[in-house]
């Protein structure tokens, strides 16, 4: 049965924060607040882990489309390919921040995942308690945005998400009602930038 922790959305505790880390460091797989809806991720480099979580949205490895959520700019530069510097600047500007980014993945993403990846999603959230998380773990979470079992809409309530997936997932964190719309997804990974989905993050002052 999950966990159930409060966590400050301002001022994460660290012993709350540490405690997040031990349960990802067992194979464990958390439901998180980010700037936008909820997420449900797990230890990028836990194999176990990822496999749980392809479990649990019922999807192979070699389907992925999920994001990474990363602690800063540089640790960006690990997971995808080159950054040309006109899209640098924008990613400065805009992270952290709603946004989702995708590029062409590095060499190093199919052997962490197992499965061949021509592109991954970058996320660097403006929320202190999945920053505070990464930053601790010291590796990037692989993440999902967390929508009811067959249903469109985001699950919102931290409460709520505990009852109903409490047998489902190690730890749901509470750190306020979440949002109900998504990140925008901006597409880098060809020669013309594309916006993929048009979420909570207004992407025009940065063009």
């Amino acid at each position: 049965m999950a966990e159930f922790l409060s966590i400050h959305p301002k001022n994460p505790e660290p012993r709350k924060i540490a405690r997040v880390v031990e349960i990802l460091n067992r194979d464990g797989i958390i439901i998180y607040p980010t700037d936008t809806v909820y997420g449900i991720g797990c230890d990028l480099f836990n194999r176990k882990a990822v496999e749980k979580l392809c479990l649990f949205l019922h999807i192979k490895p070699q389907r992925l489309t999920l994001s990474f959520i990363c602690s800063d700019l540089s640790n960006i530069s690990d997971y995808v390919r080159r950054v040309e510097t006109p899209v640098f600047k924008i990613l400065k500007k805009s992270l952290p921040g709603p946004f989702t980014y995708i590029f062409d993945a590095s060499t190093n993403v199919p052997k962490i995942l197992g499965a061949e990846k021509k592109t991954v999603g970058i996320r660097v959230p403006q929320h202190e308690i999945p920053m505070a998380i990464v930053k601790g773990l010291g590796r990037p979470l692989i993440s999902a945005s967390l929508k009811g079992l067959g249903a469109e809409e985001y699950l919102t309530d931290p409460e709520e998400i505990f009852k109903s997936l409490h047998k489902q997932v190690d730890l749901v964190i509470d750190g306020g009602i979440g949002g109900i719309v998504p990140s925008t997804v901006v597409d880098f990974s060809s020669d013309e930038m594309i916006i993929i989905r048009q979420g909570v993050g207004d992407f025009g002052p940065y063009l």
